[in-house]
């Protein structure tokens, strides 16, 4: 038995004698974060309302951006060394060769109305919406081990046990899943009598604030849809700094509805924004006016988080010709060839990104295979010579290739409109294309739209992003075909979640990486896991799923009004560490 103890884990402390167990935030020193002072309001933007307050209830990532400062789980990342570490979960256990996880809570801690957390909420938290198959947000997929569930028990008023049919190395990283309050959603859960999708009415929008109730280090004030979400100090969140002051330090979070990108710069820049994150067209802008001594710092960092942009093409496209093409390798590699990355990073992203990795980000030295001689080099010579030995060598007048039946080659291209970044790349994709005979129709939707598109199929190609995870079995949904989010090929999925992908469907290559997937998720040994995954980013680079466009920076801004601004994790869902931040 291999137990997991805060001798192994930055920051821990035990304060307060046996019935309290706070956790010290310390150790930061190395990303200039220091004790600070109480008091003050910080603002920050919000993409758009979010469509509902129970984080589970719907695929919303203005709500998860609020979200992660309501709810905990048990266990986080290390803000320095992204390993985790203990959260709502004190210590661990791992038992049975790697087939048993027993969290111990941690004592003392207290929801924002002052109920105490016990294993019931955990509990009752994975049982009822992250195992169940109808919260529309939940996780169901990933307790399924081989076919057999993953159970969750109640070993004593502090201890809860999952027990796994099998090893899954990645089951902690896994688990920082938001845990809710059983004492306000049992009427929303089958163990509280309703149905399985009853849960994903939770918390609408109009609901009281005192219902939305979290462990989180603030609670829900007020929301005015389409305008404002304010949260206040919860006074019972469980983490100090090393002075042994409570945190977190502010007092409010406002989070201002601003959907325009261009707005959210001018609001930053007339001080009704506290921070904001950046494109690479907004960064050069406001360094220099940083330098010239505006009262605010610009930031940028290598990213190990954060959302590369790709290209994807539907292999199940409606258009039976556009399918087959679509599906056939030879096609995806061709228009490799006219996708000029070179031009995107530098007009795009200011040159503030880099070659991206296919599935695995480049600062991800735990994981990442080099696969940059795959990308290729933009050549639309090469294209054109690709796409004629693929028999679409025939142009009608207007210069575009014919397909077999003598229809122009032409698709749909979606993106979202609202992106800082998706209009120009799909433009530049668009103007690029049509040099090698390809037509491409624009077309627009809003970037919260996407991935349902994507998840509907009613669509030819899409310009999207998904982010990278320190390990890619936090990813397998959407890399291993058949996955839930795997859409380019929607025909591989299970009819529902947990059953067996459609293996008959799959290319070999995508039986490769299928088998890899299921391999890596059983195999213990980091070496063998690091080569397994090589393997699929090396069968990713040669046959293209989607097509990688680029990896940002991280790029953000912050006040000087506030000390303890915290960026080296990036634009990613969950890892702003607001508590730390305090107001001069």
């Amino acid at each position: 038995m291999l137990k997991r103890t805060s001798l192994l884990l930055l920051g821990l402390a035990l304060l307060g004698g046996a019935s309290a167990a706070p956790k010290k935030f310390t150790g930061y020193g190395p990303l200039g974060v220091v004790d600070g002072k109480r008091g003050g309001t910080y603002t920050l933007p919000l993409g758009d309302s979010p469509q509902s307050l129970f984080y589970y209830g719907v695929i919303d990532n203005n709500l998860g951006l609020i979200s992660q400062q309501l709810f905990d789980g048990l266990v986080e990342f290390n803000l320095v060394t992204y390993k985790i570490e203990p959260a709502l979960a004190e210590s661990w256990v791992v038992g049975d060769g790697g087939k048993t996880y027993t969290f111990k809570l941690r004592q003392g801690v207290k929801w924002s109305d002052g109920q105490p957390l016990t294993a019931d909420d955990v509990v009752f938290t994975y049982k009822n919406i992250v195992m169940n198959p109808e919260a529309r947000a939940g996780d169901a997929g990933n307790f399924k081990l081989g076919g057999q569930d993953i159970t969750v028990s109640k070993v004593d008023q502090n201890t809860v046990r999952f027990t796994l049919p099998r090893p899954a190395p990645a089951f902690l990283l896994q688990q920082r899943y938001f845990i809710m309050p059983r004492h306000k959603l049992l009427k929303n859960s089958v163990e509280g009598g309703a149905k399985p999708g009853d849960i994903n009415s939770a918390w609408p929008t109009n609901v009281s604030p005192a219902e939305v109730v979290g462990t989180g280090p603030f609670r829900l004030g007020s929301y005015s849809t389409g305008q404002k979400v304010t949260l206040l100090k919860n006074p019972n969140y469980w983490k100090v700094d090393g002075k042994g002051q409570q945190l977190p330090y502010l007092d409010k979070l406002e989070f201002l509805i601003i959907r325009d990108p261009q707005a959210q710069v001018a609001q930053f820049l007339s001080g009704n924004l506290d921070q904001i994150n950046l494109t690479g067209a907004q960064f050069p802008d406001l360094k220099q006016k940083e330098v010239n001594g505006a009262p605010f710092k610009v930031m940028r960092s290598t990213a190990l988080f954060g959302s590369p942009p790709f290209l994807a093409y539907n292999f199940d496209a409606k258009d039976p010709a556009l399918a087959k093409l679509f599906s056939d390798v030879r096609f995806r590699r061709a228009m490799q060839s006219a996708v000029n990355r070179p031009r995107i990073i530098e007009t795009v992203f200011n040159t503030l990104a880099t070659l991206p990795g296919h599935g695995v980000a480049p600062a991800n030295k735990a994981f990442y295979a080099n696969t940059t001689r795959q990308l290729g080099t933009f050549d639309l010579a090469a294209a054109d010579k690709a796409l004629d030995a693929l028999g679409l060598s025939k142009k009608n007048p207007a210069g575009l290739r014919l397909l077999p039946s003598g229809k122009p080659l032409e698709f749909d291209m979606a993106y979202g409109t609202d992106s800082s970044v998706y209009p120009a790349i799909a433009t530049i994709l668009q103007s690029d294309f049509g040099k090698v005979g390809v037509k491409v129709n624009l077309k627009g939707l809003l970037s919260s739209k996407l991935l349902s598109t994507g998840m509907s199929g009613d669509w030819e190609t899409i310009v999207h992003a998904f982010g990278d995870q320190p390990d890619p079995e936090l990813r397998k949904p959407i890399w291993q075909p058949g996955g839930s989010l795997y859409y380019w090929h929607r025909s591989l999925q299970a009819a529902k979640d947990g059953d067996p992908a459609t293996v008959s469907k799959m290319a070999p290559w995508e039986k490769d990486i299928y088998t890899i997937f299921n391999q890596a998720a059983v195999t213990t040994d980091p070496a063998q896991r690091k080569a397994l995954y090589i393997r699929w980013q090396l069968l990713f680079a040669q046959n293209l799923p989607v097509t990688p466009i680029a990896k940002p920076d991280n790029l953000g801004a912050v006040s000087n009004k506030y000390g303890n601004y915290v960026y080296n994790l990036g634009v990613i869902p969950g890892y702003n560490p607001v508590p730390l931040i305090y107001q001069k």
